[in-house]
């Protein structure tokens, strides 16, 4: 019998203000290991940047998935991450036979999964999602700063950091703001 493939998959993105959450799913390539996988939180960004590339090479496949601002105000950001997450398995070019899901929330999906709390510091497919998730909605808070700077994106990557809870004061929302998000919803 051959040996199953297993996905891991994590998102980012819960707690900002602003963008998608974004989740990543990885079936990695047993012949072709990658050193250094943690969870993304805990990676240098110059680290997270060259394990994304590795990833993006090594894996059997991996996919994005996101949900939008809008979904999110929609349908609430636990299940915005569930419907990311469950976006980034279905946009897999393989199939796998069983996910190791970071967090203790299963997807709405007909394979076998597990949770895993801290997964993304424990299980290396899970570590490598966080990554490529990371990395991923990092660049977009970048492109987004690009537009509107006087909010600081690139810097504080749509967190609730002060500098940007002055910037909502001053200049109110931009489309790409979760409206649902209490600092949001005060605008």
């Amino acid at each position: 019998m051959s040996k199953r493939l297993v996905a891991g998959i994590d998102e980012v993105g819960r707690g900002p203000l602003v963008g998608a959450v974004v989740a990543a799913a990885v079936i990695l390539n047993p012949h072709k290991p990658i050193e250094g996988l943690a969870d993304s939180k805990k990676l240098s960004e110059k680290k997270r940047n060259e394990l994304n590339i590795e990833i993006r090479e090594k894996a059997l496949c991996w996919s994005l998935g996101r949900a939008e601002p809008e979904e999110i105000d929609e349908i609430n950001i636990l299940q915005a991450s569930l419907l990311a997450m469950k976006r980034a398995v279905e946009g897999l070019s393989v199939t796998p036979d069983h996910l190791k899901i970071d967090g203790n929330k299963g997807i709405d999906m007909d394979i076998s999964m597990e949770t895993i709390v801290q997964g993304d510091s424990k299980v290396a497919s899970i570590s490598a999602a966080s990554i490529i998730a990371k990395v991923a909605r990092d660049k977009e808070m970048v492109e987004l700063d690009a537009k509107h700077p006087e909010y600081g994106f690139a810097a504080h990557k749509g967190y609730p950091t002060k500098v940007h809870r002055e910037a909502l004061a001053k200049y109110g929302l931009i489309a790409e703001h979760r409206k649902s998000f209490k600092p949001c919803k005060n605008c």
